[in-house]
Order: structure tokens, then sequence, then C-alpha cells
């Protein structure tokens, strides 16, 4: 399993963009995979979303995964302080 956070995303989704602001303004490291310019990482995500495209698709060093969450399920799941997002 990965060591960090990855972000599977593309530069059109809405979505994607405020997660990935959400987790720099956090300070949150994590790797980006465009996946309109990556086809492995389009493979991945349609395999983790039962055949579907749906960004942002982000996988956590632990094994998990959210899809197209909110800024409050990033914030429960990084365990931020309350407030956050």
């Amino acid at each position: 399993m990965a060591d960090k956070i990855i972000v599977y995303s593309t530069d059109w989704c809405g979505d994607c963009r405020r997660a990935k602001r959400f987790l720099d303004e956090h300070q949150i490291a994590y790797e980006n995979v465009n996946i309109d310019e990556n086809s492995e990482g389009e493979q991945i995500v349609r395999k983790l979303n039962n055949g579907n495209r749906s960004v942002p698709t982000i996988v956590f060093p632990d094994g998990t995964i959210l899809v197209e969450p909110s800024n409050a399920q990033l914030t429960e799941k990084l365990g931020l302080p309350f407030g956050s997002h």
C-alpha cells in the first residue's frame, strides 16, 4: 500500500480542486494523479469505483478510500480539529 495520500483527479473537476486546496491549506502532503493524463491512474479509479471515473478518489496510506469527499469528511479522516474545514 502507498505510504502517502494519493489524490486521483482531473483538471476540470471543481471538487478535485477543492479537496487539493483543503489538503494544501492544512499542509497535508499528497501525490496528485491526473487521470486524464495517466491511463494507469484512470484504470485504478475505475477499478475502485465499479467502472466509474469518480473524482476525486483519495487513497490513504492505511488503504482506506474516500470518493468525492466533503471537507468535513476529510477533516474527520485526517483527525484535524473540528472547524478546520
